[in-house]
């Protein structure tokens, strides 16, 4: 079956010209290519989320879909060697600065394919300084996309990092890029807040392993569940933003 979306970079500057219109809707996949998931997920694990998604909505939906950001904003990462984070002005502008070339040629609906949580606060504030230039940007917010899914299969204490959803995801999508025997409960409920610790004590919340949740918990049925559930929730998004009015310039 032949793909409905569009891959920009894999065309000419003068196939780009023809599908960059007023009407389009543009995705950009946002997937931390650097951020820590304990010691049984790569450094990588949001990018692979992020680019098989995109494979999926290239399949689904008619849409022209931009190359993946591997930086963004994950500040409560940043005591594990590795991972990487932007500065939130900087994960703002870079969406804002992307969104506002691309539109220069037409298309003024624009969807944040988004893996992560820390990035939502970045992308809210980019939304509202696109609003501004009379275009719009939704995004994925995985709290809710997909949470049906999400409470029918899991039976971790709580969690919400390189735990027993996340991993279980990573068995359906790229099975080879999980370490199960190095998979661990390091979930500590209570007071802490913050950003992950590697230091006992230290403000935030104590893991030593990086893991926030119970990964050992983790299937490949429970992946399949919560994935397919979060892709309807995403082509259900880009279709909504499809009909949405723009909003006028000038509008913040």
């Amino acid at each position: 079956m032949a793909a409905k979306g569009i891959l920009l970079d894999r065309l000419t500057w003068l196939e780009a010209e023809a599908v960059l219109t007023p009407s389009a809707v543009v995705v950009i996949p946002l997937g931390a290519a650097s951020k820590e998931h304990g010691p049984h997920l790569r450094l990588n694990n949001d990018w692979t989320i992020a680019e098989y998604f995109k494979r999926r909505v290239i399949e689904a939906a008619d849409v022209v879909v931009a190359p993946t950001i591997g930086y963004h904003y994950y500040p409560a990462f940043v005591e594990y060697p590795g991972s990487v984070s932007l500065r939130l002005e900087t994960a703002r502008d870079l969406v804002v600065d992307i969104c506002a070339s691309l539109s220069a040629y037409g298309p003024r609906r624009f969807y944040m394919l988004n893996t992560g949580v820390s990035t939502v606060h970045a992308l809210a504030l980019a939304a509202g300084a696109l609003a501004a230039q009379a275009t719009l940007l939704r995004y994925t917010d995985i709290r809710s996309a997909g949470s049906d899914a999400v409470r029918d299969v899991g039976q971790q204490e709580g969690g919400s990092h390189a735990d027993e959803i996340e991993t279980s995801m990573m068995l359906y999508i790229a099975p080879e890029a999980v370490d199960m025997a190095k998979a661990a409960n390091d979930y500590r409920p209570g007071p802490g807040s913050g950003p992950l610790t590697r230091m006992p004590g230290a403000a935030g919340t104590f893991s030593p392993t990086g893991i926030y949740g119970d990964a050992t918990l983790a299937t490949w049925a429970k992946g399949r569940a919560v994935v397919e559930a979060r892709l309807t929730a995403i082509l259900t998004e880009i279709e909504q933003l499809r009909a949405e009015p723009l909003p006028p310039p000038g509008w913040c």
